[in-house]
């Protein structure tokens, strides 16, 4: 086998960014569904979890989650590189891997899942992923297991004053991406990089092929739209910006557009990552957890349970989502690690506090992901 095979799905939030990511980077592979016997028979042992996507190497190895996958193959494919080796857009990049794919999760999940008219997309879609051939009442059955335990996990009550709020919500998001994508190609100019790929989980998946989520992009996103069906295509130029050079903007500049897109972003969701980091450091202090130790052994996401921490002088008890934190450490770390200089012309970038805070905030405990567990680093222990 001299090609990847990527296991997923078009309804799939995560699946969308490795998909994506595969294409623009031009490297070789096949998708199949998770109801492939290769899935079900070798890949899924491998790995020791159902969640896609995943991806089995030419060489045996099964990677599973939409950032490790993406880390593991840019060594080996380091032509349009998904991270940018300037300060100031790789912190933008690195950002955007939280805010743009975590920080829209819930607007993108809601909206699929509260406006009546998606589910008869939906469902029969799920179906065609574990029955592609199937008949409509295979499709509805098997369709419907999944959407019944999509939506097990807990939604508000489905009202016009709810669903009015996500419109309002996705709306606000689309104006600050028009406006981006009237100038420019891509977040950071004429190549797509992991900022790029990281919201097309909400872009695509959710919001630009559900029905009610792409009437909206239709009818406020054209040019989000646009960017969209670009990015689902391998050619890196798109004829609107033919005269654009495939290349990130020169002197680390990072667009005003871009910003905005991010601030507001962190405006709407910021504070959750910040009390995560701030919980997740308590919650290791009070454990005692040390160097090498696995976060839960029968989980790959977990949450922690809620541990009491103070910020802007108000009290609040908080359980951290660990993968969150982990891409969160993501950026703190490649920040902190930057030079006093660089450091300083990142914040004064930023109009967004809750940005300040966030990078600033102390990776006293350390992530690393493997065998699709969470740890705290062999090589760093408990920090001042």
């Amino acid at each position: 086998m001299k090609h990847y095979i990527l296991f997923g799905a078009y309804a799939s939030y995560y699946t969308a960014k490795v998909r994506v990511y595969l294409r623009k980077k031009g490297i070789p592979f096949v998708e199949r569904l998770p109801s492939d016997p290769v899935f079900r028979d070798t890949v899924r042992p491998a790995s020791g979890t159902h969640r896609i996507p995943q991806v089995l190497t030419p060489a045996g190895e099964v990677l599973q989650d939409s950032v490790f996958i993406v880390d593991a193959l840019e060594p080996d494919f380091p032509t349009i590189p998904a991270f940018p080796d300037t300060p100031k857009q790789r912190v933008f990049v690195h950002l955007m891997e939280l805010f743009g794919s975590e920080g829209l999760l819930s607007l993108a999940w809601q909206h699929r899942w509260l406006f009546p008219e998606n589910e008869p997309f939906i469902t029969r879609d799920f179906g065609r992923t574990f029955r592609p051939q199937g008949n409509d009442a295979d499709l509805l059955k098997y369709g419907g297991l999944i959407s019944d335990r999509m939506t097990s996990y807990g939604l508000p009550e489905s009202t016009p004053k709810v669903r009015q709020a996500l419109d309002d919500a996705y709306r606000a998001v689309l104006q600050r991406f028009e406006s981006h994508f009237r100038e420019h190609p891509y977040l950071l100019g004429g190549q797509p990089t992991q900022a790029d790929y990281s919201i097309m989980g909400a872009l695509h998946a959710h919001l630009g092929r559900d029905p009610a989520g792409l009437r909206v992009m239709q009818d406020h996103g054209p040019r989000t739209l646009r960017w969209v069906e670009q990015m689902l295509t391998p050619e890196l130029v798109a004829p609107e910006f033919s005269e654009v050079p495939v290349a990130l903007l020169e002197d680390d500049h990072v667009p005003d557009s871009a910003l905005n897109i991010l601030e507001h972003l962190a405006a709407e969701t910021g504070q959750t990552f910040i009390l995560g980091a701030l919980a997740f450091n308590r919650y290791a202090q009070e454990h005692g957890l040390s160097a090498g130790q696995i976060i839960d052994a029968d989980a790959d996401q977990p949450k922690l349970p809620k541990v009491e921490i103070t910020w802007s002088g108000t009290v609040h008890h908080h359980g951290t989502q660990v993968y969150a934190e982990w891409l969160s450490q993501r950026a703190r770390r490649y920040f902190q690690k930057c030079s006093t200089e660089d450091q300083s012309t990142i914040l004064g970038a930023l109009d967004q506090k809750v940005l300040r805070e966030l990078l600033t905030t102390p990776v006293q405990f350390p992530l690393e992901r493997r065998q699709n567990r969470f740890y705290l680093e062999e090589t760093d222990g408990p920090r001042p």
